[in-house]
């Protein structure tokens, strides 16, 4: 951990309950130095709510955050007007009107006020967003609505850095970054100066920290290493925990196994007894004074033999507990299945038609802005060529679940069956017993992604051809596992657009596509785009 007297970040006993009394965060204690640390953990764990909390965005409901410099974040969901420019962005529009009016002979004193001593802003806004691939001249006067989905996030991280706060805090930064604006991002993290807290699931961009803190079960764990060196900690611990339990279930077995045996002996010894005190082989008083003392034997030894099963149970139980669940998807989904040779879609494109015919599983990939996004929406939309009707798309933002429960979302997508057959499903999904009850507006990111997949896979018909825009983006290594277990079992077509390439090597893609602005929609080879 961090050095207390070094810390610029601080938290003591820091908790956060939401309103509806669900808790966020309990007693959480760490202290965040200068340099990268990297903020993992599972979905749902509360990593954007630590990040708000030390942002200020947030008030704890108890314990205290204490940072010793200012801070500049980078939200997950980072929306920007769409009628602003880029200036304003950065949070320049005002110096920039100064300086103008100043350059045009109005040398009023207010205009001199907001310039201070930012005469150069321009040119260091210039170099902000130039680091990150915003390389032409009008770039400042450039609207938002203009860009994609990760310049949106590139401008954001050229703000802060123009702020050049102490402390700097990204939210799933990655997230819609093309692997050229990924190696921009990559870049500017190397370079960093100050304290950077990072919330990610993308491997890459956690190896370049310096530390790691993993939020898990409630708690919050520091590991001075990157994300690499943790997860083979982690694993070496396991291999441990698996090996303790193997121990501790051999042990129980035996203690069980001499408690019965020691039944047995108790059992045969009070016959004997009973056969001595019927046939009245010694004094009656004698017999009887036997017979309590080895009633009394009894009682003890059966409380020893209780007492050492009772301890080799609560050893396995210590020994579990250090186990990591492992949930995995595990459904059938013969009804997906499509005729090898079958077409399913066919799109008008240049420079040649997109045919798709039989359970192809298709990469899309390109450069953000390339217009990936629009190519699937236009499919969605039927404006195709032939597109088979079972369609299903999971699109980047998911944001139209509602607010009933999981069990009440799912079956609207296939409400010829019961709700007892849908609650057998969403077992597969991992949505089991009262999980299946609870309202969606109240599960994490992770959780409402398999709701929505669940949704679209057990929708009923079911869905021959998958669109999928950017899956992985905000999900954590285990739902990312979990969501190629449940594609797995698809059977259907399959078309996805992702940066994530370890993703779309998991899933077995059969084709690989490449969208560019000028080319325009191409076959290739494992692309890097």
């Amino acid at each position: 951990m961090s050095s207390v007297l070094h810390s610029a970040v601080q938290l003591r006993d820091l908790s956060l309950t939401w309103p509806d009394g669900t808790v966020a965060l309990h007693n959480i204690t760490a202290s965040f130095g200068r340099g990268r640390t990297g903020l993992t953990g599972a979905n749902g764990a509360g990593k954007s709510t630590l990040l708000r909390l030390i942002a200020d965005q947030l008030t704890p409901t108890g314990g205290t955050v204490t940072t010793t410099e200012s801070v500049g974040y980078l939200r997950q969901d980072l929306a920007l007007d769409g009628d602003q420019t880029i200036a304003g962005v950065l949070g320049i529009s005002a110096t920039r009107a100064a300086l103008a009016a100043i350059i045009a002979g109005d040398a009023s004193e207010g205009n001199f006020e907001l310039v201070g001593d930012d005469w150069d802003v321009e040119e260091r806004a210039a170099a902000a967003l130039s680091a990150l691939g915003f390389t032409g001249a009008d770039e400042l006067d450039r609207e938002v609505r203009s860009l994609s989905g990760g310049e949106v996030v590139l401008a954001g991280l050229a703000r802060l850095r123009l702020e050049a706060s102490g402390i700097t805090l990204l939210d799933e930064p990655t997230n819609n970054l093309d692997r050229r604006a990924r190696e921009l991002l990559y870049s500017a993290v190397r370079s960093w100066s100050g304290t950077l807290i990072v919330v990610s699931h993308d491997r890459e961009l956690l190896d370049l920290m310096d530390e790691t803190a993993e939020l898990y079960e409630g708690g919050i764990r520091m590991f001075g290493g990157n994300f690499s060196a943790y997860l083979e900690q982690l694993d070496a611990e396991q291999e441990t925990a698996e090996r303790l339990v193997r121990a501790a279930e051999q042990e129980l077995r035996v203690e069980k196994r001499q408690r019965v045996e020691a039944e047995v002996k108790l059992a045969r010894r009070a016959r004997y007894g009973q056969t001595d005190f019927e046939n009245k082989r010694m004094p009656k008083i004698i017999m009887n004074q036997r017979k309590s003392n080895a009633q009394v034997s009894a009682g003890k030894h059966r409380g020893m033999m209780a007492e050492k099963v009772g301890t080799a149970e609560s050893a396995l139980e210590a020994a579990e507990s250090r186990l990591r669940p492992d949930a995995h998807i595990r459904v059938a989904l013969p009804d997906t299945a499509v005729p090898t040779g079958r077409t399913v879609l066919e799109l008008d494109a240049s420079p040649r038609p997109l045919v798709l015919r039989g359970p192809e599983r298709v990469a899309l990939t390109g450069a953000n802005g390339a217009g990936k996004t629009t190519l699937l929406n236009r499919i969605a939309a039927g404006d195709v060529l032939f597109r088979i009707p079972q369609l299903g798309y999971l699109r980047q933002r998911i944001d139209d679940l509602g607010e009933g429960t999981v069990v009440e979302t799912v079956h609207a997508a296939a409400p010829d069956r019961t709700p007892n057959e849908v609650r057998a499903q969403l077992a597969r999904f991992l949505f089991r017993g009262a999980q299946a009850e609870r309202p969606v507006g109240q599960l994490s990111g992770g959780e409402r992604f398999r709701v929505a997949l669940a949704r679209i896979l057990l929708a009923d018909p079911a869905p021959q051809l998958l669109l999928l825009d950017e899956p992985t983006n905000s999900l954590d290594r285990h739902s990312v596992a979990q969501l190629v277990d449940a594609l797995g079992a698809y059977e259907g077509a399959l078309l996805v657009v992702s940066h994530d390439h370890e993703f779309l090597d998991q899933l077995g893609i059969t084709r690989w596509l490449t969208l560019d602005r000028a080319e325009g929609l191409r076959e290739s080879a494992r692309t890097s785009g």
